[in-house]
């Protein structure tokens, strides 16, 4: 099967074109970021109009409209209790953020000391090197182990073993960084329900910061605008990005408690400032995509919208995906969806080869290793939800040497 990668041209609504003409449905949200679907209107009209202004300028003693405005309508969406907005421009540098702010306001307190973290087994949080400390996933992190700052890893989904850790390392931790209810590349891995109100109640207990690594979650991917929102939970520091604009462009906002802003006041001598900046922070033309991405969800209504779309996913799922012999299990929150296939050996490269006969049938979706990955924009239409899992299927079953049971079913 040809291995050449597809030159993406064009894109309208959930489907992408190649340099041949083909098209795709964008099975996995072009990376887990796209929202509303290709070439919004709202959003394409909200870039143009910022480029009749100013395309850049720096927040180093400036500000702008769009990044006041977006910070102001962050804060009314967030958790309660998150004040205060940092940008970025991705979701590591959005994790490595609140890293460093944690440390650095347990510093100035006198506690030097709180120099480690507590994370998940398997976690993931970005790529630069405070993110991938706190990584877990062995084939991304474990090359860089001689250059990262020192976490304890803990068991997800057991509170009694983030219980035991904080006691024992506990007056070293600043703070425990979590994907809530799900940990995306990790292999879509769902936690049990309450975990996350139960590590926020040991943090509060231990005296130690949550961070919530929203990069994946957020913006409605669990089903609701927020992971931490279905547990009732307001971490110390939410990190955003991905879904932030649409999917349009670069942006990421760190967002934290009055508590935490207040812990970097100070005269100008103590250099209490918190030094930490990114030439792109707070971009003009990725804030008003941001804002404009705000308001579709609420004229559009996308999140109420979703929820009977949840529904189908989840039946078509289990009608379809979880019969199949190689499928060892699917899981799934809201529209974050991991298919876990089994039996194979690595030199297969099994997730790989359904990817390949996904796209000869029309959809791009992307594996983590033997785990196939579906994450469709918010925006995905009800037939077009049929068509990505009965190709999905179909393309299991041709890479499994295994009868989907849906060859016939085109026109579902």
């Amino acid at each position: 099967m040809d291995e050449d990668f597809p030159v993406i041209v064009a894109g309208d609504g959930c489907v992408l074109y190649d340099a041949t003409g083909e098209a795709y449905l964008d099975g996995t949200s072009s990376l887990w970021c796209n929202v509303h679907g290709h070439r919004h209107p709202t959003i394409d009209a909200a870039i143009r109009a910022q480029l009749d202004r100013v395309a850049h300028t720096t927040m180093l003693g400036l500000s702008h409209p769009p990044a006041i405005e977006l910070a102001e309508r962050l804060v009314e969406l967030a958790p309660p209790g998150l004040q205060r907005v940092f940008f970025s421009d991705n979701g590591s540098t959005a994790n490595e953020i609140a890293l460093k702010m944690a440390y650095q306001w347990h510093h100035q307190r006198g506690e030097w000391w709180r120099s480690g973290f507590i994370c998940l087994r398997d976690s993931y949080h970005g790529d630069t090197i405070g993110s991938v400390s706190v990584g877990g996933i062995e084939l991304f992190h474990s090359l860089y182990r001689p250059l990262l700052f020192e976490a304890w890893a803990t068991e997800p989904g057991d509170a009694g073993h983030m219980r035991a850790l904080l006691e024992e390392h506990g007056e070293r931790v600043g703070a425990v960084i979590v994907e809530p209810l799900v940990q995306g590349a990790a292999g879509m891995l769902v936690q049990p329900p309450g975990y996350l109100r139960a590590v926020r109640e040991l943090c509060d207990e231990f005296g130690v910061f949550l961070i919530c690594d929203e990069v994946a979650t957020g913006f409605g991917r669990t089903g609701t605008m927020f992971a931490c929102e279905q547990e009732g939970v307001s971490p110390d520091l939410l990190c955003l990005a991905k879904g932030l604009t649409g999917g349009y462009l670069p942006l990421a906002a760190t967002l934290t408690t009055e508590r935490v802003y207040e812990g970097f006041l100070g005269e100008h001598h103590q250099f209490r400032t918190f030094f930490h900046g990114h030439t792109y922070t707070g971009n003009p033309l990725a804030c008003a995509a941001a804002l404009a991405t705000l308001r579709v969800f609420e004229q559009e209504r996308t999140v109420e919208r979703l929820q009977p779309k949840i529904g189908l996913f989840a039946e078509l799922l289990a009608e379809h995906v979880a019969p199949l012999p190689a499928v060892r299990e699917v899981r799934r929150k809201g529209v974050m969806c991991g298919i876990e296939l089994d039996g194979f050996p690595l030199e297969a490269r099994i997730g790989h080869r359904v990817a390949l006969e996904a796209r000869a049938r029309g959809a791009l979706i992307r594996p983590l290793g033997d785990v196939v990955v579906l994450m469709p924009p918010l925006a995905m239409r009800p037939d077009e939800l049929r068509r990505l899992v009965r190709v999905t299927a179909e393309a299991i079953a041709a890479a499994t040497g295994a009868s989907s049971g849906v060859e016939g079913a085109a026109a579902a």
